[in-house]
């Protein structure tokens, strides 16, 4: 089984936890439009949700969904979203596709966080296959680069890439993050840095794995 129906799998599976007239958070990346082509057969049935990024709010008008800001919400039931590495803790690295900051949104507003992912996700630890991604201010760039470079990690710019906000992304190579929860506080306490894309402080409540034996849930 190819990696793209591991991705579907997943997906799929995660229509069991979404329910009618629910307003489902739903973030970005290409297992997340997996989900969304999935979602596309229960829209007469749900409100309606609230996107991490604009390519996911295009896809979801596309597929007769209504799109609320997340400023329209006091907070959602559940929000679907992949990663680029889960750790056993359900802690993740997010970014790859560059919308972090607004998921970390969407993901600070829902009860229950369902990461899905196929089985290639799985890590020990973060960082071990994936740069971490940091979105930065423009100006702040060279002076974040320096900052991360001292704390042991080679930031490369990741150029031609603008985000949904207006920064720009440093994608930090060679950070092995053994402690996420300090790492996410330290970089985030960085003057420029918007946030960076370790999801430990509001980690995945469940996790569903796409493998080639069928979806896995763990909760």
């Amino acid at each position: 089984m190819d990696q793209l129906e591991m991705k579907k799998q997943a997906a799929q599976a995660a229509l069991q936890f979404v329910k009618p007239d629910m307003i489902v958070g739903v973030g970005s990346g290409s297992t997340v439009n997996c989900f969304i082509d999935a979602l596309g057969s229960m829209a007469d049935q749900i409100k309606g949700a609230v996107a991490a990024s604009k390519a996911s709010e295009e896809l979801l008008c596309k597929q007769g969904i209504e799109v609320f800001s997340a400023n329209d919400v006091s907070s959602l039931d559940i929000y679907v979203d992949g990663a680029d590495e889960i750790n056993p803790q359900k802690m993740m690295i997010k970014g790859g596709g560059a919308a972090l900051t607004r998921e970390k949104i969407v993901a600070s507003l829902a009860k229950n966080f369902i990461c899905i992912v196929d089985s290639s996700k799985q890590v020990d630890v973060l960082g071990s296959t994936f740069p971490l991604p940091v979105e930065v201010i423009p100006m702040a760039r060279s002076q974040v680069a320096r900052k991360l470079v001292a704390l042991g990690g080679s930031p490369e710019w990741r150029e031609n890439v603008i985000t949904d906000n207006g920064n720009v992304i440093l994608d930090v190579h060679n950070f092995n993050i053994l402690n996420p929860v300090e790492m996410e506080k330290e970089l985030n306490n960085v003057a420029g840095v918007v946030t960076n894309g370790i999801f430990a402080l509001n980690a995945a409540n469940t996790v569903i794995i796409g493998t080639p034996d069928g979806a896995k849930i763990i909760k």
